[in-house]
């Protein structure tokens, strides 16, 4: 089976909406474990939009199921706007501090409104090196976020990485169009080579309870996928159980 990981950042960013601690982060992603939810994600950003670095620590503290932090590895330390808000120490220290079961790295940026591509290792992966390193000596899983490129899949075998993290944002947008079949052979193509050089697979972005059963019934080897957006909307109309409960039955 396929785990599902909640991304609880809409969560805060609805929060955030407000000068209030409601709703409240932990309490989800206690309901959410408490509903079969097998991890929880999120994603803090350096200007701290949605997941503030407290909630990483407050979520560290609860949760008795698998955390997974996404995140730039190379996000500097930067201060808060708001005094009620905690500075941002940069993305490693949080990672160094909380230990996460895994730490996803993604190639964002502050301008981005959401992560929409996966790393160039031609470009970042010398840098990536010796930070896969020290996450690994730390004891936390690492997964590189990834486009479904055969040459840059096996790049993130050579620089260290546990697993990758395909971005299916594209197959997400293709879903139910004339280019689905061609565009879900690459994620297909993608995950037998991850496989075959011994690479974890996650995969991430747009899947819903649309996409998701055909996606997770195509790729090979398929351990975990973490869904966020289409989560918070979904359980606005089915309610938060009943929710995980549609998108657990997609990954049986």
């Amino acid at each position: 089976m396929t785990d599902l990981s909640i991304n609880l950042n809409k969560i805060a960013l609805i929060r955030n909406s407000r000068d209030t601690d409601y709703p409240s982060v932990t309490l989800h992603a206690a309901r959410c474990i408490a509903a079969g939810a097998h991890g929880i994600t999120v994603h803090p950003r350096p200007d701290q939009r949605h997941i503030r670095v407290s909630d990483c620590f407050e979520l560290a503290e609860m949760l008795n199921v698998e955390f997974n932090i996404e995140g730039n590895p190379f996000a500097p330390a930067m201060k808060s706007s708001r005094k009620d808000v905690a500075d941002y120490p940069g993305f490693m220290e949080i990672i160094r501090q909380i230990r996460p079961a895994q730490c996803t790295l993604v190639p964002d940026s502050d301008a981005q409104l959401t992560s929409d591509h996966g790393f160039d290792l031609h470009r970042d992966g010398e840098r990536l090196k010796p930070i896969i390193s020290e996450l690994k000596d730390l004891g936390v899983r690492v997964s590189l976020f990834m486009d479904p490129e055969p040459e840059q899949i096996r790049l993130a075998k050579s620089v260290g990485a546990d697993r990758i993290e395909l971005y299916t944002g594209p197959y997400a947008e293709a879903f139910g169009t004339s280019q689905q079949d061609a565009v879900l052979q690459k994620f297909i193509d993608a995950s037998i080579l991850a496989g075959d050089i011994g690479l974890g697979l996650n995969a991430g972005h747009d899947l819903n309870l649309h996409n998701l059963l055909l996606f997770k019934n195509s790729v090979s080897q398929l351990s975990e996928v973490s869904i966020g957006h289409a989560f918070t909307v979904d359980a606005i109309e089915m309610g938060l159980d009943a929710c995980i409960k549609a998108y657990l039955r997609c990954l049986y």
